[in-house]
């Protein structure tokens, strides 16, 4: 009857410890994402749907659904100002488009809530590496957006910032001036084609988790900005076989020189 009894009452203890819960709680704190730590630190341990699981029924210490990143949150249609000159991202080199070759960035910038604060960010995402990079700029110009992209274009080895691809908001239309002054073409991606600067809004994106959009950009440092920056691009990635955008990037780097 005893035997019975215990037996009815007892349940299986499952993969949680109190060490892979401390792992998995502090690359959670590092903004990793479930699927990064099962595939890197957690490997053969525990799969990320666990981690998820975990998560949801309160199993790890101080962790719950806000330590994701998903927020089930639709994006609007972009309404800004647009221009027409430029070269179309038809007239882009192919090779562009797969990935194979170092030195390709996507542009975009990240602004405060509208109408508010003029403060904004030039964003990079270099596409090979997947690194992501972003400047802190006065306001959403053309002269702003030119001098972030000199200051990034000239602060990199030779080859590593070979062409840009953008959408057509008026702080892009410096293009001819920036293919003028530093040699660098920029192409622009199709009207309602968000997918063809993919890695730079998924980056942005990640992003966004920092800085939510009543975010006011002018009062964030750059010492801020550079250690969340950082927090992103050291977290391994699925399409990189699990190595950090920065190993990557500084692979690259070590090529060209």
């Amino acid at each position: 009857m005893t035997y019975h009894e215990h037996r009815t009452k007892s349940r299986p203890k499952g993969k949680r410890t109190d060490e892979i819960a401390s792992i998995i709680e502090e690359k959670l704190s590092a903004t990793w994402s479930p699927e990064q730590i099962a595939n890197t630190v957690a490997k053969h341990k525990v799969s990320f749907k666990t981690i998820y699981n975990w998560i949801y029924n309160g199993s790890l210490h101080g962790m719950d659904i806000h330590v994701l990143r998903h927020k089930g949150k639709r994006k609007k249609a972009d309404k800004r100002s647009q221009f027409s000159m430029g070269m179309p991202i038809s007239e882009r080199p192919k090779e562009v488009a797969h990935r194979q070759v170092f030195g390709h960035w996507e542009l975009d910038t990240m602004v405060s809530s509208r109408g508010g604060s003029r403060g904004c960010f030039a964003t990079f995402v270099e596409r090979k590496s997947r690194l992501y990079t972003a400047l802190l700029i006065p306001d959403r110009t053309a002269t702003s957006m030119q001098a972030a992209i000199t200051q990034l274009y000239r602060s990199l080895p030779k080859g590593a910032f070979q062409t840009g691809t953008t959408d057509r908001g008026k702080e892009f239309a410096c293009a001819s001036k920036v293919q003028a002054e530093l040699g660098l073409p920029l192409y622009f991606a199709d009207a309602y084609s968000s997918w063809q600067r993919g890695s730079n809004e998924n980056a942005n994106g990640l992003l966004r988790e920092f800085y939510p959009k009543k975010t006011d950009l002018a009062n964030v440092t750059q010492q801020e900005l550079v250690h969340n920056l950082f927090l992103i691009n050291n977290r391994p990635r699925k399409c990189l076989g699990w190595k950090s955008p920065i190993q990557v990037f500084l692979h690259e780097v070590a090529r060209l020189t």
